[in-house]
């Protein structure tokens, strides 16, 4: 486990203003605080993500019935991966029902200013749009544990209760993101 040091909690949500699935334009500052009491970001796309998609998808439903707000944000290099492109994002979208918008970091900024390591990568935020979970979101692996704890869900219940996050926290683990070659 990494301290709340080393992870950056606290540290203000990067702004971003990204495309999503969804054919709307998404960032976090156009979320009414009042309807979003905490907000978690996920950057996403690989073995990892796919062996836990319905368990995201099961969380972010609920953190939803929480007024908690989700996002997922793909960063790898669609020019460089084709089964990354803008469009095998709208299939995964619809095929696996995300209740969440789901946009592309086509240059990869976002995923740069998160200080983003691997797909999946959890970030949670309390109302003020501070860090305050940056895990994962259970135990699975590249294989989904069916009993794990839902660590990111109750992660961001506590924080949009009291607005702070769990004392430990587990790092995620996952992919490397693709990155763009020079």
């Amino acid at each position: 486990m990494l301290s709340p040091a080393t992870r950056g909690l606290g540290s203000r949500a990067p702004e971003f203003d990204l495309p999503g699935t969804d054919g709307k334009r998404h960032s976090p500052s156009l979320e009414p605080r009042s309807q979003r009491p905490g907000r978690h970001v996920h950057l996403q796309h690989c073995p990892y993500v796919k062996a836990v998609r319905e368990h995201l998808v099961r969380d972010c439903t609920e953190l939803a019935s929480h007024g908690i707000g989700s996002v997922a944000i793909m960063s790898n290099a669609p020019g460089e991966y084709p089964e990354d492109s803008f469009e095998n994002m709208k299939r995964i979208a619809t095929q696996f029902h995300y209740p969440f918008p789901y946009v592309l970091d086509e240059t990869q900024d976002v995923a740069k200013a998160y200080g983003a390591a691997c797909t999946p990568d959890f970030f949670g935020y309390n109302a003020a749009l501070e860090l305050q979970y940056r895990g994962r979101l259970d135990a699975s692996a590249r294989q989904a544990e069916p009993d794990a704890r839902r660590e990111l869900f109750d992660a961001m219940v506590q924080i949009a209760r009291i607005g702070r996050g769990p004392a430990e926290q587990t790092a995620s683990i996952g992919c490397s993101i693709k990155w763009k070659r020079a």
